[in-house]
């Protein structure tokens, strides 16, 4: 999936907050967006889906995060905790996705996500057949969508920001390949 769309279903993870919290509603939505973007940094590193990707070990951060915001409700321990809960369902769903490959319509790799704990990689499952297909975009606006209504200015234009450079990047995905063979 796009970091656009983990940032949206970060953002579909504090939506209850608008409700519970208002108050700590923004914090939240911001660090839940900024944590479903945060594994994705791996990209950088040369070992996407490795480095920061951890399906396993974030819940071990996102337990303690979350009973801290409950015990003590303050804008920090509200975006802490929904940014480790987002970066692990990030984590996670990359699973459900195609393969770490630089085509993956292709379906040529069989490493989806790896999985600290147990040494080995997870397969892709292809629910989302590649990031940037065309359902991957459709997945990113109607996760967003709800938070466009339940939060602020803020948090409105950031979502507005995804939403565009989502639909960018689903009409430039499939050259994306060839234009970085080119330049390499």
């Amino acid at each position: 999936m796009m970091a656009t769309t983990h940032a949206a279903v970060g953002l579909l993870l504090a939506l209850p907050l608008a409700v519970v919290a208002p108050d700590l509603a923004a914090a939240g939505a911001l660090a839940a967006m900024a944590g479903g973007v945060f594994p994705d940094l791996d990209l950088l590193a040369g070992v996407h889906r490795k480095t920061l990707h951890f399906p396993d070990y974030y819940w071990l951060a996102v337990v303690p995060a979350l009973a801290a915001a409950v015990v003590a409700p303050i804008p920090l321990t509200v975006a802490v905790a929904w940014f480790f809960l987002s970066a692990a369902v990030h984590s996670v769903s990359d699973a459900f996705g195609a393969g770490t490959e630089l085509r993956p319509w292709e379906r040529t790799s069989a490493e989806a996500v790896y999985l600290h704990s147990r040494s080995r990689w997870l397969a892709p499952r292809y629910w989302v057949r590649y990031d940037g297909a065309p359902e991957d975009y459709l997945l990113t606006v109607v996760c967003l969508a709800p938070g466009l209504v339940a939060f602020g200015a803020t948090v409105r234009h950031v979502a507005l920001g995804f939403i565009a450079v989502g639909g960018a990047y689903t009409l430039v995905r499939k050259r994306l390949p060839d234009i970085e063979e080119r330049l390499l």
